[in-house]
Parts: structure tokens; C-alpha cells; sequence
């Protein structure tokens, strides 16, 4: 989003301006849903904690700073909830009937005609991540996904811009790892599976 426009926004919406909520919602909906289902890993959690982002806007939104970064605001938001979520539980994990919901998550910059292969890894890469500990985790998709620098994913987890940069070298070493475990086992499975006809 323009940072002009997002400054108008942001205008508007400390005034009460019920219009800027649409445009608002519209540029950052689908990025917010994807970091909360990749952060708790169940999709009707996701989907209340998204909407519990969107209703904490509407209610704050007329105690926005003037020079508030939405992006950065409304991921604070979010990945507090799911800091929160999972708190409450005291657990960390995924179900193979989780992983469904994450290989359908839309791969925006793929071709249609993606090969099974490369299904394959984008599988592999989800499930390695998804054993990354949260704060790695939360690290890695803010930057590597949502294209954040490391100074807004900072803010957003509430630690230096240091810190952050020491959480994501040691968090791409994890993922790394993590890929690599998983490596042999799918390298099996693709030279026994039957070939097409």
C-alpha cells in the first residue's frame, strides 16, 4: 500500500470514518489470514483469530497514532493473539490433517502447471517450518513471506532490530535442517511411487 494512501487511511479512521475500514481490510486480509494459519496451524483457529484482528481494529482504530504503519499494527496484532493461543494450550504441534489446509493456501507467484515435484517441496517446506519454535517461525514468515524487513518484523515481535536478525539466521538454520531431515524420506516416496501412464 502507497504510504500516502495508508496515511489517509489511517486519517480516516481516527476520525470515526467508517469507509476506511473496506480498503483497509481488502489490502491486508489475505496476508493476515495466512500468517495466523501458518502461526497455529488449525483453520477454524485462524480463522477467529483474524477476525478477532479485525474486530480490535475497529474498536482502536480511533486511538491510531497518526503516523501508524498498518502492516506493522495489524501483525503486532495478530501475532499477539496467536502468542497468546498458544499460551493457553502450553503446546506446540502439527496434525497431519493440518498440513491439508496449509498445501492449499495460495502460492501466488507458481505457474498452474506446477510439477508434482514442486508440490513436493512446498510440502516439505511446510512441515519443516511448521517445527520451527514459534519465535523462529514468527520470524521467518514475517520476513521471508510477508516481505518484511527485519526492523518492521522487530517491532511487530517487540524485540531490537538485533535481536531479530540474530532470530532469523538461527531460524533459516532450523528451517534448513528441518528440509533436509525430511529430504530422504520424500526422496523415497517419489522413485517407488507407481509412473504415470
Amino acid at each position: 500500500m502507497d504510504r500516502n494512501e495508508e496515511l489517509r487511511l489511517v486519517t480516516a479512521l481516527r476520525r470515526g470514518d467508517e469507509r476506511a475500514f473496506l480498503p483497509v481490510y481488502d489490502a491486508f486480509r489475505s496476508a493476515v489470514f495466512t500468517f495466523v494459519l501458518r502461526m497455529v496451524r488449525r483453520r477454524e483457529i485462524a480463522e477467529e483469530l483474524a477476525q478477532e484482528v479485525w474486530m480490535r481494529l475497529a474498536a482502536r482504530a480511533q486511538s491510531l497514532r497518526d503516523d501508524t504503519r498498518l502492516e506493522a499494527w495489524l501483525f503486532t496484532v495478530a501475532r499477539n493473539l496467536c502468542a497468546s493461543y498458544w499460551r493457553t494450550r502450553g503446546i506446540e504441534g502439527l496434525q497431519d490433517t493440518e498440513q491439508d489446509e496449509l498445501e492449499r493456501l495460495p502460492q501466488g507467484t507458481s505457474a498452474p502447471d506446477r510439477t508434482a515435484e514442486t508440490r513436493e517441496r512446498l510440502s516439505q517446506m511446510e512441515r519443516a517450518l511448521a517445527r520451527v519454535p514459534l519465535p523462529y517461525r514468527e520470524a521467518l514468515l514475517l520476513v521471508g513471506v510477508h516481505g518484511m524487513t527485519p526492523q518492521t518484523a522487530a517491532t511487530v515481535c517487540g524485540i531490537s532490530p538485533e535481536a531479530m536478525r540474530k532470530r532469523l539466521e538461527r531460524a533459516r538454520a532450523m528451517l534448513t535442517d528441518g528440509m533436509q531431515r525430511t529430504r530422504p524420506a520424500a526422496s523415497w516416496r517419489r522413485n517407488h511411487e507407481p509412473r504415470g501412464r
